[in-house]
């Protein structure tokens, strides 16, 4: 099992520039994160993923992280979704 803030940070280290909220959905092996980024600006969806994917490589490789569930968001794009909320 991971620590949400441990998470959290790995995924600020490697976009300092996130806001990052990260849930556990089940025992703490199953997470969703929310991630917004200026870097993800004219990135595909997939490579958005794979920036965030990146960063908890490690903690992935060894399963302390099962599953992770992300939705990433430009700055602008984050803006929008939280007005239709």
């Amino acid at each position: 099992m991971v620590a949400i803030a441990q998470v959290e940070t790995m995924i600020k280290s490697e976009l300092p520039d996130a806001y990052v909220q990260v849930e556990d959905l089940s025992g703490g092996d199953h997470l969703q994160a929310i991630v917004v980024s200026a870097q993800f600006e004219g990135k595909t969806l997939i490579k958005q993923h794979q920036m965030v994917y990146k960063a908890v490589q490690s903690k992935m490789a060894t399963e302390e992280i099962h599953a992770l569930a992300l939705k990433t968001f430009t700055p602008s794009e984050w803006e929008k979704a939280k007005s239709v909320e």
